[in-house]
């Protein structure tokens, strides 16, 4: 089973937060199926869909991002998923608003919910999709900005990034992180005026 899992805090207070930029994006990819949000006994809700005879389910941790690790492997058992099969869309600091960069392994970048993941799984084996939310924030202020809200001007720009990760996600679903990567990279060399960091 394809597993997609949305990095953020539970709540109304962060939902327009730069942090809940994963959440933001797993939501919009469930609207554009159609398809809604379940509660479950575990710390996380949950939508099953199909795309092209592939299933998978789209994860919303109820915990705080940082036990997201808890929501992460309470799903990869109820769901059966392998963790090449599981997917990460997590806001990166280090990277401009609205920019996109995939990864299939790799460290936590400083990232306290990533950080939970991999302490859980014991293992920094599964593919993320990384999402640019700036860090136009002084030393030692990183916390409160990255729980600060997207302007106006920003949602605007991330437009265009919620419908790549849309395109992207699709991928993922019908083909892995092979095929998922495949059409990244050939976006990202279609035009130099894009959201992809091919590096």
């Amino acid at each position: 089973m394809r597993t997609i899992f949305g990095i953020g805090n539970p709540g109304l207070r962060y939902r327009k937060n730069r942090h809940n930029v994963g959440f933001m994006i797993v939501d919009y990819f469930a609207d554009s199926l159609s398809i809604s949000f379940n509660p479950s006994k575990y710390e996380f809700y949950y939508s099953k869909g199909k795309i092209e005879h592939s299933p998978f389910v789209l994860i919303i941790p109820t915990a705080y991002v940082n036990n997201s690790g808890i929501a992460a492997v309470e799903s990869v058992k109820e769901f059966n998923s392998e963790l090449s099969d599981f997917l990460v869309v997590v806001d990166d600091v280090n990277l401009e608003v609205g920019k996109i960069r995939i990864r299939n392994s790799g460290g936590d970048a400083g990232h306290n919910g990533v950080n939970s993941i991999i302490y859980q799984f014991n293992s920094e084996q599964f593919p993320r999709i990384r999402i640019g939310i700036g860090n136009k924030f002084s030393k030692g202020e990183m916390a409160s900005y990255v729980l600060s809200d997207f302007s106006e001007e920003e949602f605007q720009l991330l437009g265009k990034t919620f419908d790549d990760c849309k395109f992207l996600l699709t991928e993922f679903v019908k083909g892995g992180y092979q095929g998922m990567i495949d059409s990244y990279s050939k976006l990202y060399n279609q035009s130099s005026n894009n959201n992809f960091v091919n590096k």
